[in-house]
C-alpha cells in the first residue's frame, strides 16, 4: 500500500462496515460541521447511539471533534477515506491484470 499503513486502512474500513457509522458520515459531508445533537436529528437512532458512533469514526481518522462552548462540533477527515480509495483502486487494478493475465493462459495465448 503505498503511504497507507494497513491498521489505517483496517480502521477505516472497519468504521464504514457499520450503515449508521456511514449514515452519520454522509450526513457530516452534506452538513458541514455538527453536533452529535443535530446529527442525531435527521437519523433514527438516539444521540447517545450518534456519539458511540463518532467515537468509532474519529478513532479511524474519518472525522474530528472540536468543542465550541459545551458542544462538541464534528466534521469529515477525508484524508483516511482518501488513502483507503486509493489502496482499494491499486488492488482493483493488481486484479484486472492478474485476470488479464489468466484470459491469456487460458486463450492459449
Amino acid at each position: 500500500m503505498t503511504g497507507t499503513r494497513d491498521g489505517d486502512v483496517d480502521g477505516v474500513l472497519v468504521a464504514l462496515a457499520d450503515p449508521t457509522r456511514r449514515a452519520v458520515l454522509d450526513a457530516l459531508a452534506v452538513s458541514g460541521p455538527a453536533s452529535a445533537t443535530v446529527l442525531a436529528a435527521g437519523l433514527p437512532v438516539s444521540r447517545q447511539a450518534v456519539v458511540k458512533h463518532l467515537v468509532v469514526l474519529e478513532a479511524a481518522g474519518l472525522v474530528s471533534g472540536s468543542r465550541l462552548g459545551r458542544e462538541v462540533r464534528y466534521q469529515v477527515r477525508p484524508a483516511r477515506l482518501t488513502a483507503t480509495a486509493r489502496w482499494m483502486d491499486s488492488l482493483a487494478r493488481d486484479w484486472d491484470e492478474r485476470l488479464v493475465a489468466v484470459k491469456r493462459l487460458a486463450e492459449g495465448g
